[in-house]
């Protein structure tokens, strides 16, 4: 009878104790987001974003854009998360919770929707892997979530104000808050 309780009891700690630890990696997960770009009107650009917020504040984006024509593009996130309109003018204007003046991440003063470029190879594909300071993926102003991730036809020559004369949107996809 004895061995029985405390087989139990035993039970009922180790199921507590794996219920903490479960509530505690909820508790903190790591916030993350992700995008599905789709092209434009006459466009075919399109593939998948992931955003995820390291501990350090440092927004991780990474994915993969296909359908692109060979070399630069102007990659940036754009103050609305609307898509709709045939060109994506939807999006709004460059994300910018400072105000700052447009420029290159890295290399100053820019806008915090500023991404920098991604370059497409011959095949049409671009790989993207760029830390971003200055953004979020919580509920501060600085927060990304609910806005949209463009891809231009041209590269961003982080000088040309308001947005680096990166020419038509190409791609748009949406933010959103993932598991």
């Amino acid at each position: 009878m004895i061995r029985i309780l405390l087989s139990m009891l035993a039970l009922v700690a180790v199921t507590l104790v794996e219920g903490c630890a479960r509530m505690h990696q909820l508790m903190t997960r790591t916030p993350a987001a992700t995008a599905a770009v789709l092209p434009t009107r006459d466009n075919t650009a399109r593939g998948d974003i992931r955003l995820v917020q390291r501990d350090s504040g440092v927004v991780l984006v990474s994915g993969r854009i296909s359908g692109l024509s060979p070399g630069s593009h102007g990659f940036h996130i754009h103050e609305k998360g609307n898509c709709s309109a045939p060109d994506a003018a939807s999006a709004g204007g460059h994300f910018n919770p400072s105000r700052s003046t447009h420029g290159a991440n890295g290399g100053g003063t820019r806008h915090g929707g500023d991404l920098g470029n991604i370059v497409a190879g011959p095949d049409g594909v671009a790989d993207i892997n760029v830390e971003i300071t200055g953004i979020s993926l919580g509920t501060a102003p600085d927060s990304v979530v609910g806005r949209s991730v463009v891809v231009h036809a041209k590269a961003d020559d982080f000088t040309t104000q308001p947005s680096g004369n990166a020419g038509s949107r190409v791609g748009c996809g949406l933010i959103s808050r993932s598991e």
